[in-house]
């Protein structure tokens, strides 16, 4: 069963590991990868990547993306979103530790951030969600 609004926009808002999706090169599948992402409702989806990955490349190129985050307990469920990247911005500290802190316990985010700063430029990128799919296949007794 779809989900409302609503409850599409709070699943996307939880801590769901996102599998990105990206046009890639001609004659190629598309890149799918997974990323830790944030998300209010109603606003942005955002996220930070290494400013020289490939996935830079492709994101900039394609200027659009979708993303789907989904669970399988207490019910498979899933979000799927894509739209238009919106801007792409140098990554701050406080953007990568409010991602950080969405994901890991409180007392790991410091020590998290200080490998990360060993990972080289880091940009974020936004994209306004456009288009949803979204599921909620029912009870788990039910398999």
């Amino acid at each position: 069963m779809p989900l409302n609004p609503e409850e599409r926009q709070q699943f996307l808002a939880e801590p769901h590991i996102g599998a990105l999706s990206l046009c890639a090169e001609p004659g190629r599948g598309p890149l799918t990868v997974p990323i830790w992402y944030r998300y209010e409702p109603g606003g942005e989806l955002w996220f930070v990547t290494g400013a020289q990955s490939r996935k830079a490349r492709f994101l900039r190129e394609a200027g659009r993306l979708g993303l789907l985050a989904q669970r399988v307990a207490p019910t498979v469920r899933y979000v799927s979103v894509e739209g238009p990247i919106v801007g792409v911005t140098d990554m701050t500290e406080d953007e990568h530790r409010e991602v950080a802190a969405h994901y890991l316990p409180a007392d790991q985010v410091d020590g998290y951030l200080e490998i990360a700063a060993g990972f080289g430029a880091m940009i974020t990128v936004r994209m306004r969600p456009q288009r949803w799919l979204s599921s909620d296949l029912g009870g788990g007794d039910q398999y």
